[in-house]
């Protein structure tokens, strides 16, 4: 099969044959009909992380957005057959540890980073096995097609659940979403669905007019702001009640949290790269006086899933306005490269293998 191979840190993908994967006795083969190229894969691309043990190495297939058809099973797999369509979540769990039991396999104690180590090769290729598919594959609802629903597995779903379920949203609340790449539109999108006013906060003009068609109320271009908390502030009377750092770097954390008026809550989903490693700092002085909740989020346990499936199936959620362009396998590494400087928007999607 073709796949996209990862030969040095920050060059070009390696256009491949490989071997095709066989399924393990409790996983499943999926036929990649589209996956999306996520901030995430830049990570490993960069070879980020290594402070994190996940540091991507030669070798390696990157990709965790994949939707697609299970094309075979292994012998112990009972709920998944040939023919279902699915999407692939890129925290794959065991399905087996306390965390997973307790219905947290988002945090699964043995997490499996698809498409960031060796055992767990990624989704740019013609097919990505998938282990433990029982636990992990989610049947995607009929009607719906593989290129819209590519988002799911990472950064529609990371939206979704620090949303959803990590914050604490009531109606008319203001939510400022710092970052409006992937991740931040289809916060943009998910927090005007649940009843929220949205603050798009960007430096990039059509980002934020993207944000506005998505439900954002008002923008704020960081670029053009003395004071990025102040003009979001200004807007939400006071401070913001919910705030998210969608992309990990010091200057968006930091401004997503002194946006937040009292008692407000910053949702910190960005990762960080080589340059703060794992460790941003905060004001915490304020946040101790304005009793500031700092909550981290990450993926979404895949039995939550239906919750997204019935918003969409109502026309509140529409994965798919955030899919920004299709392209070709051919195409992944300008489109990473592209990433360095912020100049992709939206999802992009590769659909042709």
């Amino acid at each position: 099969m073709r796949a996209a191979v990862l030969e040095e840190h920050g060059e070009p993908l390696s256009i491949e044959d490989v071997d095709a994967p066989d399924p393990d006795p409790n996983g499943a083969v999926v036929d990649v009909e589209a996956c999306g190229v996520c901030r995430s894969d830049w990570h490993g691309w960069q070879g980020d992380w290594g402070w994190l043990g996940i540091e991507t190495q030669p070798g390696q297939i990157l990709g965790h957005e994949p939707a697609g058809t299970v094309v075979a099973v292994g012998e112990e797999v009972t709920g998944v057959s040939e023919g279902d369509h699915v999407a692939v979540p890129f925290n794959l769990g065991d399905g087996t540890c306390p965390e997973c039991r307790r219905g947290f396999s988002n945090t699964c104690e043995n997490v499996m980073p698809l498409g960031f180590v060796e055992f767990v090769q990624g989704a740019f290729a013609e097919q990505v096995h998938v282990p433990f598919a029982d636990h992990n594959l989610v049947e995607l609802p009929e009607g719906v097609s593989s290129v819209d629903m590519a988002g799911l597995g990472c950064r529609f779903m990371t939206s979704f659940h620090a949303l959803a379920h990590r914050a604490d949203i009531s109606a008319g609340d203001w939510v400022s979403v710092h970052g409006v790449g992937g991740v931040g539109l289809s916060a943009v999108h998910i927090a005007d669905a649940l009843g929220a006013n949205v603050i798009a906060v960007d430096l990039d003009d059509g980002k934020l007019e993207t944000a506005r068609e998505l439900g954002a109320a008002e923008t704020v271009n960081a670029a053009d702001a003395d004071n990025v908390p102040g003009e979001v502030k200004a807007i939400a009377d006071g401070g913001a009640d919910i705030s998210m750092d969608a992309l990990g770097i010091q200057t968006t954390s930091a401004n997503s949290i002194q946006s937040l008026g009292t008692r407000g809550q910053h949702l910190q989903v960005g990762l960080t790269t080589e340059d703060e490693q794992g460790m941003i700092q905060v004001p915490s002085d304020a946040m101790v006086m304005q009793e500031i909740e700092f909550i981290g989020s990450f993926g979404m346990p895949p039995t939550r899933y239906d919750e997204i499936f019935r918003m969409v199936s109502t026309g509140k959620l529409r994965p798919e306005a955030v899919v920004s362009e299709t392209i070709a396998l051919e195409d992944v590494s300008d489109t990473l490269a592209a990433m360095t400087d912020y100049e992709t928007d939206g999802i992009p999607v590769i659909d042709d293998f």
